[in-house]
């Protein structure tokens, strides 16, 4: 066997294995042994027939298919074994040749990666603030959410809530026809067109009018993209907003515990403040794991993409409750190859980065005990609302238990970046507030 080792780049080395005359012909000779004995042959006893006879009664070249099935993987190992060669994958074969046999292999090898000096980067989080404007904006909201409706006599302005009777079509075929609908004008609406909400405006009750409206190029229903909405409405009803003073008694509609207004600002602020440290800290933690990605040379072979980006689609199909991946992409019209190559860039950045993260848990020695798994497993299965026991027994596999580890060890190993990413001075304000 002669093995040719054309080059190695992108994480994958390229072989070409040519067998040898001799090794070709003791190989189709163990073909004949397997098969003369489960083909009958005419005048002959199972197991007896000449190869020669075997070989014209069977179909042409079923011998040589047989010998490259058995032949080729067993060459490839060798190949490996001989070379030194650690793959991480299945590797793409295709034989060239077939007397004698010659194959090529794409070989998926080891990622490398090489860290940069990780340790120097230095990065804050951006300081987190609520303002009364945020503030103020909150209590707007719940303001609208217990607001009343009041009917009026007037015509229709932007922000009422009107009834309407609605037929449409595009293109002769039914759109939207409803009739008692209930429609918010909000300006600048897309929906269920551009311009709809403003062609309501200054429109009476019992008033109908017909228009027609350009749906949008990215339209959600691709079969309607791009063309024309003819509508006929009719209002039948029309309401305005009625928004409640902030008083005491407004903050005790929002939640009995408020007392005062002064409590429910004091909530809403908590509550700002709360979300806005959960953004800043992922962000934070984006900027530094990117920020140590750059620093870093990493080189792995195109397989590892294309497997995040199947379980990309498949995590997508189960949140999104699709029938299959034919319905997914027949609802966003587009081929599994575009929608692939629309993957890639995100896939092959989480790949990066986790195989950075992974370096890093080794170089900093980052491990995961037993007993924190066992916490994690706890805190999973208190959180559930029913069949605890069940839970309990699932993630307890040793399949889940790995998941669990692994997902236990990339946070630890960001949260000691973030430490030696954070200036010292941070670390210091960081520190005091722990100690408050």
């Amino acid at each position: 066997m002669k093995v040719t080792n054309d080059k190695t780049e992108n994480g994958q080395v390229f072989l070409t294995i040519e067998m040898e005359p001799a090794e070709m012909e003791e190989s189709l000779e163990n073909s004949y042994r397997r098969l003369v004995k489960k083909v009958d042959v005419p005048g002959f006893r199972k197991g007896k027939a000449p190869r020669a006879i075997l070989e014209r009664h069977l179909d042409e070249g079923s011998l040589l298919r047989d010998t490259v099935d058995e032949l080729v993987p067993q060459a490839y190992e060798k190949a490996l074994k001989e070379h030194d060669i650690e793959a991480i994958a299945q590797p793409q074969i295709e034989v060239v040749q077939t007397d004698p046999i010659i194959f090529k292999a794409i070989v998926p090898l080891k990622p490398v990666i090489k860290l940069g000096d990780y340790h120097s980067i230095q990065l804050n989080p951006e300081p987190v603030e609520v303002t009364e404007e945020n503030i103020n904006a909150v209590i707007e909201q719940l303001r609208h959410q217990h607001a009343t409706w009041e009917p009026v006599e007037r015509p229709v302005d932007f922000d009422d809530l009107v009834t309407l009777d609605v037929e449409s079509n595009v293109e002769g075929e039914p759109f939207i026809n409803q009739k008692g609908a209930q429609y918010q004008v909000i300006r600048d609406s897309p929906s269920p067109a551009p311009g709809f909400a403003e062609q309501l405006v200054g429109m009476s009750k019992s008033e109908e009018k017909e228009l027609k409206l350009q749906l949008p190029a990215d339209y959600p229903r691709s079969e309607l993209a791009g063309k024309e909405a003819s509508f006929k409405v009719v209002v039948t009803e029309i309401k305005q907003e009625n928004l409640p003073e902030v008083t005491d008694g407004f903050a005790q509609e929002v939640d009995p515990d408020f007392k005062t207004v002064g409590d429910l600002r004091e909530r809403a602020s908590t509550d700002l403040r709360t979300r806005a440290e959960e953004i800043t800290r992922r962000n934070f933690e984006e900027q530094v794991i990117e920020a140590v990605s750059d620093l870093s040379e990493v080189q792995f072979p195109p397989i590892l993409v294309e497997v995040e980006i199947d379980h990309t689609l498949n995590r997508n199909l189960q949140f999104m409750q699709q029938g299959g991946l034919e319905q997914y992409l027949e609802n966003i019209n587009k081929t599994e190859e575009e929608l692939r190559e629309e993957l890639r860039p995100a896939a092959a950045k989480r790949v990066t980065q986790s195989l950075v993260l992974g370096k890093i848990a080794e170089e900093e020695k980052v491990e995961v005990t037993a007993s924190e798994i066992d916490a994690e497993i706890e805190e999973m299965t208190e959180s559930a609302t029913e069949n605890r026991d069940e839970i309990k027994k699932a993630l307890n596999t040793p399949q889940a238990r790995e998941s669990i580890e692994q997902r236990l060890l990339t946070r630890k190993t960001i949260e000691q970046l973030l430490e030696i990413a954070r200036s010292p001075e941070e670390t210091k304000t960081t520190q005091k507030e722990d100690e408050k």
